[in-house]
C-alpha cells in the first residue's frame, strides 16, 4: 500500500477527529455569535438608559400642592400677574414684557417647584355690549348694514278721485370697518421649556381676556378711529327733538342725581313700543348701587335680582347688563342706555383669534403674535335711549 493510499485509509478510519474539527469551528462560531449578541444588548441597555435620563430631565417638576401662599415667590409672582394689566393696551397692543427665567418677577418663580398648580389670575371681569348686541361674522373688511329708517306717503282716496303720488322710504347704508386688536408677548424657549405650567395656553388665555376687554370698552366709548366706534360717542339730543344719525336722552331734572324713581319710567316709555319689548338697561355696577335703591310710591323696589343663577338682575322687569365701561354718575353724564341692542347695535367680527407663534425673529425668546378683527356701530338710533343726569 502507497503512502498516498495509506493517508486516505486513516482518514476513513478516524471519523473523530472529523468530528471533533467539526465541533472546533462551531463553537468557534458561536462564540462570536455569543459576543455580537452581548454587544448589541449592552448598547441596546446604554440606550434605554440614556433615554431614561433624558425622559426625567425634560418631565415636568412635581408641584408642592401646599405651598404657604405668604412665600416670598408667591408674593412676587401675584404682583408680577397684577403688574401687566393696569398698563392697559397702548395703540391696542399689549405692552410687550419679556418673560424669562433670569429675572424672578419676570418669569423665574414660574418654574419654582414651590408655585401653586393652578394660577388665578388677577383679571379685571366685565360684560361687553356683545351679550346683547347683533354679533355676525364677517370674512370681509368691512359690513354693511342697509337701514329703512323713513316712511312711505300714503292718503285716502274716494271712488272717483285721483289718487296722488306719495313719498318713497330712503335707504341708508351703514358701513363697519373691522379693526385689528394685536398683542406680542414673548417667553424665553427656556421658560417655556421648563416651567411648572403650560405658559403658552396661558398666555394665550391672558390676551384673550385683554382683547375682551378692550373691545368692550370700545363699544362704549370707542371713537371709532381704528377701533368699534361706541354708542355713546354719537350726538345726543333731547327725545323731545330726536332725529335719526343722534340719541335721544331723557333728562333725570337734577344734575348729578335722579330724584326718585320717575326718571327711570320715563326712560322706558321714551323707547317704541316695538323695541321696548327686548329692552334691556346697561349701568356700570356704582350706578346699579344707586338704582337698585329706588323704590315705587307703594314701597316697592324697582330692582329685581335673578332668581336662578346666571339670571340676570330686572330693573322694571327688564333686564340689566353691568358693563363697567359705562361712566359713573356725574353732572351731565349718560350713566344709562335703555333701547333693543339687538336692532341698536351691531358688531361685526372675524371669530378666530390668531395666535402666530414666533421662535426666529427675537431668539432665544419665542414671541406671541396675536390678532383679532372686530368693527361694531350703531345700526338703529331709534333702538336706543339714554338717561342724562343733568336738569335738561
Amino acid at each position: 500500500m502507497t503512502t498516498d493510499a495509506q493517508a486516505r485509509a486513516g482518514e476513513d478510519l478516524s471519523p473523530t477527529a472529523e468530528v471533533k474539527s467539526a465541533m472546533t469551528g462551531f463553537l468557534k462560531e458561536f462564540s462570536g455569535f455569543r459576543a455580537d449578541i452581548r454587544n448589541r444588548l449592552q448598547q441596546q441597555e446604554e440606550k434605554m438608559t440614556m433615554f431614561e435620563r433624558k425622559s426625567i430631565a425634560l418631565a415636568r417638576p412635581h408641584l408642592a400642592a401646599g405651598s404657604d401662599s405668604a412665600a416670598p415667590h408667591r408674593k412676587a409672582f401675584d404682583a408680577y400677574l397684577r403688574g401687566g394689566d393696569d398698563d392697559g393696551l397702548r395703540g391696542l397692543e399689549l405692552e410687550g414684557k419679556a418673560l424669562n427665567t433670569a429675572v424672578a418677577g419676570d418669569g423665574g418663580y414660574l418654574v419654582d417647584p414651590q408655585t401653586a398648580e393652578t394660577i388665578r389670575s388677577v383679571l379685571s371681569s366685565t360684560a361687553s355690549i356683545r351679550a346683547v348686541a347683533n354679533v355676525v361674522a364677517v370674512e370681509a373688511s368691512s359690513f354693511d348694514v342697509l337701514v329703512d329708517h323713513t316712511d312711505v306717503g300714503h292718503g285716502w282716496a274716494n271712488e272717483t278721485g285721483s289718487v296722488s303720488e306719495s313719498a318713497t322710504p330712503v335707504i341708508d347704508r351703514i358701513s363697519i370697518r373691522l379693526h385689528e386688536l394685536s398683542a406680542l408677548p414673548k417667553a424665553s424657549q427656556r421658560l417655556l421649556d421648563d416651567s411648572a405650567f403650560d405658559v403658552e395656553g396661558w398666555l394665550a388665555g391672558r390676551i384673550a381676556d385683554k382683547f375682551a376687554r378692550a373691545e368692550a370698552a370700545a363699544f362704549v366709548a370707542g371713537d371709532g378711529v381704528d377701533k368699534p366706534r361706541g354708542f355713546l360717542t354719537h350726538p345726543s339730543v333731547a327725545n323731545s327733538a330726536w332725529a335719526w344719525d343722534s340719541l335721544g336722552y331723557v333728562p333725570t331734572g337734577v344734575a348729578g342725581g335722579l330724584g326718585g324713581a320717575d326718571p327711570i319710567v320715563d326712560l322706558v316709555y321714551a323707547l317704541g313700543a316695538q323695541y321696548r319689548a327686548n329692552g334691556t338697561f346697561v349701568m356700570n355696577s356704582k350706578t346699579a348701587g344707586v338704582v337698585r335703591k329706588l323704590k315705587d310710591l307703594d314701597g316697592r323696589f324697582l330692582w329685581s335680582d335673578g332668581l336662578a343663577a346666571g339670571e340676570p338682575a330686572r330693573l322694571m322687569g327688564y333686564r340689566v347688563l353691568i358693563a363697567e365701561d359705562m361712566p359713573d354718575i356725574a353732572a351731565g353724564a349718560m350713566a344709562i342706555a335703555f333701547g333693543d341692542f339687538g336692532a341698536g347695535y351691531t358688531v361685526a367680527e372675524r371669530p378666530d383669534l390668531r395666535v402666530l407663534r414666533d421662535p426666529y425673529s427675537a431668539k432665544p425668546h419665542v414671541l406671541f403674535y396675536a390678532t383679532k378683527r372686530v368693527g361694531g356701530d350703531v345700526t338703529d338710533f331709534k333702538a336706543i335711549k339714554l338717561l342724562k343726569f343733568a336738569v335738561s
